[in-house]
C-alpha cells in the first residue's frame, strides 16, 4: 500500500514537472497575428519514417495564451478551402516563417471562408528597412 502511494506521488511529480517545463518553455517562433501569411513546417510520422511538410496559408485566428495557445491557418487547395489548427507548443512544429504581414481590422477572419478570388485578398503591410 505504501509503495503504491509513493509510486503515485512520484508519477504526479514527474507529470507536474513536465507541465511546468511546457508552460515555461520559450518557443522560438516569430510573432504573427491574424491576417499574416505564414509557412508552418510540421513534422509528420509515416510508419517509422519522419518527414517535414510545409503548410502555407493565411492565419485566420489566434486563440488563448501560453501552453493552450493555438492558431488556425487557411489555404486554398485545388479550389477547396483547407483549414488546419496548430497548437503553438506542439513539439511537431519545426519552424514558422512569416511570409507577409497583412493589414486587417479584426482578430478573427472567418469572413474569408465565404470569399474567393480577389474578394479574399488581404492588403499587405510593406516593410521599409535598411538597404544593404
Amino acid at each position: 500500500m505504501l509503495e503504491t502511494l509513493k509510486f503515485k506521488i512520484k508519477k504526479m511529480s514527474t507529470l507536474l514537472d513536465y507541465v511546468k517545463t511546457q508552460l515555461s518553455a520559450e518557443h522560438k517562433h516569430p510573432s504573427f497575428k491574424a491576417g499574416d501569411t505564414i509557412t508552418v513546417s510540421y513534422k509528420i510520422k509515416e510508419g517509422e519514417k519522419e518527414r517535414i511538410q510545409q503548410f502555407t496559408g493565411v492565419v485566420i485566428q489566434r486563440k488563448n495564451e501560453r501552453a493552450t495557445a493555438s492558431f488556425t491557418v487557411r489555404k486554398m487547395s485545388n479550389g477547396v478551402g483547407v483549414e488546419r489548427i496548430f497548437p503553438i507548443t506542439s513539439p511537431f512544429i519545426d519552424k514558422i516563417e512569416v511570409n507577409k504581414n497583412g493589414i486587417v481590422r479584426r482578430a478573427k477572419l472567418f469572413y474569408l471562408r465565404d470569399r474567393t478570388g480577389k474578394a479574399a485578398r488581404i492588403r499587405e503591410k510593406i516593410q521599409v528597412g535598411k538597404a544593404d
